[in-house]
């Protein structure tokens, strides 16, 4: 089923290694993601890092918030588990770069976005999250690449995608059909689906037009779509 569908890695390889570390990060691109999904958080002096969760409990074990604590507090916490996001960025090399902003504050995405831009990385990163998050993306780089998170079928309000101007949505993977993805393509948006897991899934949004699937295996939707390597929409 070889195809144009993008592979993104949802927070790295998490089944085999810890979501949003480097080696999560790494194992996934030797597996054949085409990007890499990561969640970026602020530490309290203002460093990005990936973290999904507010607090260390579900991953680390400190029932501590990230924002409540120093980089360096992080570090000895984690023994330098929990990467930068500048670090994420040079460990893709290459490849593209989703960055998810849970929990966002015009700080932390101004910050965010500053790492993107001082690492060379916005023609490769690009962002996702809800309608606040992404027009405080907007507003922080005009010429960001976004992808609004989107729960429902009602279509997005014409004067918000006019203020945020995405080049995506990015749907949970139930809502997709064909008629969306239809719809989206005339209207110039190309159409992501997140988190998907099984074949039969991931078969179904491949046909019905999906530009992009978000996946926790990332090595079964590469075999799905073959091995060419074609990344889609860059």
């Amino acid at each position: 089923m070889a195809t144009t569908v993008t592979a993104v890695a949802h927070r790295g390889d998490p089944y085999r290694v810890r979501e949003n570390t480097l080696p999560s990060i790494r194992s996934a691109l030797e597996r054949g993601a085409d990007a890499v999904e990561v969640d970026v958080r602020v530490t309290r002096d203002g460093v990005p890092v990936l973290l999904h969760d507010a607090t260390l409990k579900r991953l680390w074990g400190h029932d501590l918030r990230l924002d409540g604590l120093t980089h360096k507090e992080l570090d000895e916490l984690t023994g330098g588990g929990v990467p930068t996001l500048r670090e994420a960025l040079l460990a893709a090399g290459a490849h593209r770069v989703m960055v998810d902003l849970p929990d966002s504050t015009d700080d932390s995405v101004r910050r965010a976005v500053g790492v993107v831009r001082e690492c060379g990385a916005g023609e490769r990163a690009y962002y996702c999250a809800g309608a606040d998050a992404m027009l405080r993306v907007r507003a922080a780089d005009p010429s960001a690449e976004i992808a609004l998170t989107w729960t429902t079928l009602a279509p997005p309000r014409a004067v918000l995608l006019d203020a945020v101007r995405p080049r995506w949505l990015n749907y949970r993977f139930g809502l997709v059909g064909r008629e969306l993805t239809d719809r989206l393509h005339t209207d110039g948006l190309l159409v992501s689906a997140w988190t998907v897991d099984t074949r039969r899934t991931m078969r179904r949004l491949v046909r019905q037009g999906v530009d992009s699937i978000t996946t926790n295996r990332v090595d079964v939707l590469r075999a799905l779509l073959g091995n060419s390597g074609a990344t889609g929409p860059s």
